[in-house]
């Protein structure tokens, strides 16, 4: 199985790109990760709308190939570490590639967050997208780790 992160924005920061490089070195062979970048729209006089319209156009493209969608969204189910363990082994089991949607500064279309298999938040508070990206790819690291007993995640 694979996964990929599916960002529209522009270049990250230096330590974000260091931090999720570090995160994707770290997966094991059999779940390989990996970010691929979406080019936003440009602004200028376009509406919301036609912003979200174009750079769904762009993620569709992207996402050919995957069998699985989730969308990032702050209205999306807000999961624990185990229990996005818990998901991530389902996953496996099911099989298919699964794609994580970050969306650009205005969010998703919201048809496509419809069409998604499903949505889940990262946190409660407003993240920068580029954090959200490095986050994300820290807590899937962890999730695996979870899954094969790697004592990078303790509880208690």
């Amino acid at each position: 199985m694979k996964l990929a992160i599916l960002a529209v924005g522009h270049k990250p920061p230096a330590w974000v790109t260091q931090g999720c490089a570090e995160y994707i070195k770290r997966m094991p062979r059999e779940l390989p990760l990996k970010m691929v970048e979406v080019k936003p729209e440009p602004r200028g006089s376009k509406t919301r709308e036609q912003l979200l319209a174009a750079e769904k156009a762009r993620l569709l493209v992207a996402l050919q190939g995957y069998a699985r969608v989730v969308v990032l969204d702050e209205c999306g189910i807000d999961l624990s570490t185990l229990k996005l363990a818990e998901r991530l082994q389902d996953w496996m089991r099911a099989g298919g590639a699964t794609a994580f949607v970050i969306g650009g500064a205005d969010g998703v279309d919201e048809t496509l967050k419809q069409q998604a298999d499903e949505a889940i938040r990262l946190s409660s508070l407003t993240l920068p997208h580029a954090l959200a990206r490095l986050l994300l790819c820290e807590q899937l690291y962890r999730a695996v780790s979870i899954v094969r007993h790697h004592p990078y995640h303790r509880e208690g």
